[in-house]
């Protein structure tokens, strides 16, 4: 894999306009790689002979060292993933307090508090994704956004206490608080040793050897037809210098509790073109799930802590789970299993500490038929959605 990795690390730098990047270290056994406190996120790209765009990452691919040891056989890893995580609240017109800081102060300042009921999920697994939808930083000024969402830096605790090993930081409100915000917002990631992934800026963590990628994008103000050109460049450039390859959207539109066709038709050309797990969020409502040429497509993972509604009209959410068989640079889908959820501990308010229904109850099948019956005109939607992995595990 080292050839592999040097090879493909230097026809990027020698095709590429690269800016430098800061790689972070956790340990021997688990490196990150990809994020950049440059501010520099996104760039038109190159384009290839034909016309169709080139890969376009616009900070350099650094190979943190020492590589973790590669896999002698096959290598099984459980990916966890969730929707929207909003910190802080709207923040908009820089009120003195909001419902998520109220809360934050009922729980004694325990940043823990948000991930409380899942965390032992998180710790299980190996990976755990979620959307990172604001801002850590604490300046006032915001961009004229209807929602503002805003935490103090501090807030990314709320992540790394959580289990969360990676962010996709690519949606409409990492700009709340203008260039300033989102550069301050990456600059406390990168601090914190959470890799994150934003058009331009792919993310890659090992895990037990196996290096895991993730590319983002988003369709708002974005023509599905630009997204799925660079999406198509931008897959065999990671695959290059990754195991795995998982692309997460921002797309659709808000309170949708299915994809249209545009999104469908999105993912699955991603899965066609290499992808080996595509992820959705911005509706704020669950979706049904794909699968599609052996890959799935998750178009929607609803919120999952999101302090942007004391009391969501629909509360109903659910954590993902996949497990990757990786051996010798191909990747197979294996057992996938759905946990459904409730985005509050509580029914009768929102307290950002999202809770499993407990199995069984009529809560718990709500959401399984809620995805069921909504995937009913889609040609590839699940008919049955697992809540166990076999053998009841």
């Amino acid at each position: 894999m080292l050839s592999r990795l040097a090879a493909a690390l230097a026809a990027l730098i020698l095709a590429l306009p690269l800016a430098g990047c800061a790689a972070a270290q956790t340990s021997e056994e688990e490196d990150i790689s990809f994020f950049t406190d440059d501010g520099a996120l996104i760039t038109e790209g190159g384009r290839d002979a034909d016309g169709a765009p080139g890969a376009a990452f616009t900070s350099e691919p650094m190979l943190t060292q020492p590589e973790p040891p590669e896999p002698s056989g096959p290598t099984e890893i459980l990916i966890s993933a969730v929707g929207d995580v909003t910190l802080g609240g709207n923040r908009k017109g820089n009120p003195a307090s909001t419902i998520y800081l109220k809360e934050f102060a009922k729980q004694g300042g325990d940043y823990s508090f948000a991930f409380r009921n899942v965390r032992e999920l998180f710790d299980e697994d190996d990976l755990t994704i979620v959307n990172f939808e604001g801002t850590l930083t604490t300046r006032t000024q915001g961009n004229g956004n209807t929602f503002q969402f805003r935490a103090d830096p501090e807030h990314v605790n709320v992540l790394t206490s959580g289990g969360v090993d990676m962010v996709t930081f690519e949606n409409n409100h990492a700009l709340d608080f203008g260039q300033g915000g989102l550069e301050d917002t990456i600059a406390v990631l990168n601090d914190a040793g959470m890799p994150w992934a934003r058009t331009g800026t792919p993310a890659i963590r090992s895990v037990n050897g196996v290096k895991v990628g993730m590319l983002a994008y988003m369709t708002l103000n974005n023509p599905y037809e630009n997204v799925t050109e660079q999406m198509r460049a931008d897959i065999p450039a990671l695959r290059q210098l990754c195991d795995v390859v998982i692309v997460y959207y921002h797309w659709g539109e808000e309170l949708d509790y299915a994809p249209h066709s545009r999104q469908l038709a999105l993912g699955r050309a991603t899965i066609d073109a290499g992808a080996d797990l595509v992820l959705g969020a911005h509706s704020h409502r669950v979706n049904p799930i794909e699968l599609y040429n052996g890959r799935y497509i998750v178009y929607s993972l609803g919120n999952f802590s999101f302090s942007g509604n004391s009391l969501p009209q629909d509360m109903d959410t659910f954590i993902f789970q996949l497990k990757l068989i990786v051996d010798e640079g191909s990747v197979t889908t294996g057992d996938m299993r759905v946990i459904p959820a409730r985005i509050s501990s509580r029914s009768d308010a929102n307290d950002f500490t999202p809770t499993p229904f407990k199995e069984g109850s009529s809560q718990f099948g709500k959401v399984i038929t809620k995805m069921i019956n909504n995937g009913r005109n889609m040609l590839y939607a699940l008919k049955d959605y697992p809540t166990a992995w076999p053998g009841g595990e």
